[in-house]
């Protein structure tokens, strides 16, 4: 039975890092009606960034996630600028490329950064372990849960209840009737990219310290969180 519920509670973990960066996929698609295919490279940034401040420039732990997540908006911002902005009234197809070609320069970018090994980050539990009668807890295991469950009730509340959030929906639905209603397009959909990546950053800090950190860590990351966020249903 300990095995069981370590089993159950290491696939909730894992899971929730799964349905964290699905909920990137799912913000884009409810507020910008379009699939972003460099969501997985948005963790596996967040996580080399997180890395980098705390580990190899010994930032405090916490600044450092504080300064990953923002660093992420921004570079969010960035790539709503290139690789969405010019071709915003080309279809969606095109952008979708545009997102995909994104994902492979940051994997090429990264591997050339940060080398072609994997990185080990232990924070902020290092490698403390929960002793609960014969149970044997990673301690990650517990935040990811409990962080991924915030972030999916702050998101569904944002979208549901902020006047900011039911602008960025009325965006993604009609974009020429909210540009009408006087709704700024370009703000609201930078936004989101910034939201998207930000997201993406605090599913790879998380994830770090259970999985070694390498260029190529986005890409299943991904590919299961896209996976998720149909059996989930988009704008769930």
């Amino acid at each position: 039975m300990e095995i069981v519920l370590q089993l159950l509670i290491a696939g909730l973990a894992m899971g929730s890092i799964y349905g964290l960066v699905a909920l990137g996929f799912v913000l884009l698609v409810d507020a910008a009606n379009i699939i972003n295919f460099a969501q997985g490279e948005f963790v596996m940034l967040g996580a080399f960034l997180a890395y980098t401040l705390a580990a190899l420039w010994g930032v405090p732990f916490g600044l450092s996630v504080v300064l990953a997540i923002a660093l992420m908006a921004g570079f969010g911002l960035l790539v709503e600028r290139l690789a969405y902005r010019p071709l915003r009234n080309a279809g969606p197809i095109t952008v979708m490329i545009s997102t995909l070609g994104i994902s492979v320069f940051l994997q090429n970018a990264a591997q050339v950064v940060w080398g072609p090994y994997g990185q080990y980050f232990t924070e902020p539990f290092g490698r403390t372990i929960l002793h609960v009668g014969d149970l044997v807890i990673q301690p990650q295991h517990l935040l990811i849960i409990v962080a991924t469950l915030v972030l999916v009730w702050g998101q569904q509340h944002f979208f549901e209840h902020a006047r900011l959030g039911k602008l960025m929906r009325a965006t993604a639905q009609d974009k020429e009737m909210a540009r009408v209603l006087g709704i700024n397009i370009g703000a609201m959909t930078a936004l989101t990219f910034a939201l998207a990546a930000a997201l993406g950053g605090i599913a790879g800090i998380l994830v770090a310290p259970v999985f070694n950190i390498d260029a190529r860590m986005g890409m299943m990351v991904g590919l299961k969180s896209f996976v998720a966020s149909i059996i989930g249903g988009w704008g769930s």
